[in-house]
């Protein structure tokens, strides 16, 4: 049938078509640069990581754009500090120092979550001149207005702001969340330029003066710039849908242009039920998690839980989890080692098994990006794959190693080629387990059963399982 994503803009499910065919074009909102990432900032890149693998699956060449954005988030919308600036100061470094400092943090986390670097990820601060000209376009049109040095969009003059998220002017007036500037004409006006104060750290100088851009003009902007007008698919965290992509969508539409297509929005990481936020400070730093827990199994347990719905993260959940990712590498591995020395020919079983799963996940994937789904998959071809594992032929067996490197690794992104090597791997491990073993097989033939239980329980308190099957003992590793 093909991809049907839930479209935030319609409201419904709706079928995936791009404006080019062969090509997909994804613009993706990424972090503000001012501090560690954390757990909640690893959700929407592993979301739309998948989504992306999935298009190159098929065949797409997708250009994935997902910016920095290293000036002009303010601390309060439009009024405040510059986050980075704020940094900067308390730090005692230079703005730029800083984003740099923590762009390099964002990426690292991201790189060993296993997601795939953006085709394109462009900096705020590097596409001043191009907002300038937006700007400028929409000073033209009369739908924006320059006072005192800054520059506002004026929210009346675009009849559908709120058509993304739902939110009407009327209503939103009624309402308002803050006090109207003496500079704006409306509260619900929104800043193209700013005012540099001063003392102010980042500051152009301009055609209005020396100032800094809005937030939400930098990711107008930038879509336009490297998508072009109409480009597929703009997506995001749910709690950007209002203002900032409303913003976007006004500014890029009353310039005169077509904005994106398809809108797709992830939910938040919840821990001890309330947002991950670095605001708060209600988080857990992603570089801490990934240095204490296997990152696969981090990506696995985030895949769990469906992107549109809210997910409670605690540590507890992460455990389980990562037991249920060992389970598929420990099966993965196992499948690789016997193709090496399994007959010719095929399993006719284990062929239809893996028809079964091929074409559940594929299925789920293409329902709105059912991770969950494809993942549940997976685990119900398991005990079929274990049943058939001792009888299976190499080229069956070649099958199911293709299917876990193409939708595990491919597409969900898991199975990286450094976790399907064993973490402590060698003759030497291999030779002290196999003594273990042979000692605990000496324990059960003289009926020394207290003896092979106590080998046993101490190798799996070293995450060590030792599994009887008629073949003999066998073990794999359980924690990761």
């Amino acid at each position: 049938m093909g991809l049907v994503i839930y479209d935030t803009m319609q409201r419904k499910k709706v079928p995936f078509e791009p404006a080019t065919p062969g090509h997909v074009g994804i613009y993706v909102c990424g972090p503000t640069v001012y501090a560690d990432p954390h757990l909640g900032h690893a959700r929407g890149p592993i979301v739309y990581d998948v989504l992306r693998r999935y298009f190159l699956h098929k065949g797409y060449k997708v250009r994935f754009v997902s910016n920095i954005t290293d000036v002009g988030h303010l601390t309060e919308d439009d009024e405040g500090e510059d986050k980075v600036a704020k940094r900067a100061k308390l730090e005692k470094l230079e703005p730029m120092e800083v984003a740099e400092k923590y762009t390099w943090s964002y990426f690292d986390a991201m790189a060993a979550l296993n997601v795939l670097r953006p085709s394109i990820a462009p900096r705020a601060s590097g596409h001043i001149p191009e907002m300038w000209e937006l700007t400028q376009k929409l000073l033209e049109r009369g739908v924006a207005y320059v006072r005192e040095g800054s520059v506002y969009f004026r929210v009346r003059a675009f009849p559908e702001y709120g058509k993304l998220s739902g939110k009407r002017p009327e209503e939103l007036r009624a309402g308002a969340r803050v006090e109207v500037r003496e500079e704006k004409e409306d509260p619900l006006d929104f800043a193209l330029w700013k005012r540099a104060e001063p003392g102010h750290l980042m500051r152009w100088k301009s055609p209005w003066g020396e100032g800094y851009p809005g937030w939400h003009i930098e990711c107008t902007a930038m879509s336009l710039k490297y998508l072009g007008e109409g480009f597929d698919l703009h997506a995001g965290g749910i709690d950007l849908q209002f203002p900032h992509h409303e913003c976007e969508i006004a500014q890029a539409e009353a310039a005169g242009y077509r904005f994106a297509r398809h809108w797709m929005h992830h939910n938040h990481v919840l821990l001890e039920g309330e947002k991950m936020a670095k605001s708060t400070g209600n988080l857990v730093l992603l570089h801490d998690l990934l240095r204490a827990h296997e990152p696969m199994a981090v990506r696995f347990y985030l895949l769990q839980t469906h992107y549109r719905s809210p997910m409670d993260f605690t540590f507890a959940g992460l455990e389980a989890a990562k037991k249920g990712y060992a389970r598929l590498l420990n099966a993965y591995r196992e499948v690789r080692a016997r193709k090496k020395t399994a007959p010719k020919g095929t399993t006719p079983e284990l062929e239809r098994a893996l028809e079964a799963l091929e074409k559940g996940f594929m299925a789920a994937i293409e329902d709105d990006l059912s991770t969950p789904e494809a993942l549940a998959q997976f685990f119900t071809f398991l005990p079929e794959l274990h049943r058939l594992l001792p009888e299976a032929r190499e080229e069956s067996l070649r099958r199911a190693e293709e299917a876990f490197h193409t939708l595990g690794e491919g597409i969900l992104g898991l199975f990286p080629e450094r976790v399907l090597e064993e973490k402590l791997s060698g003759p030497l491990l291999e030779g002290l387990i196999g003594l273990l073993l042979e000692l605990r097989e000496e324990a059960r033939r003289a009926k020394d059963y207290a003896k092979s239980d106590l080998i046993r329980d101490r190798l799996k308190a070293l995450g060590v399982i030792v599994e009887d099957t008629k073949e003999g003992p066998r073990w794999r590793i359980e924690a990761l």
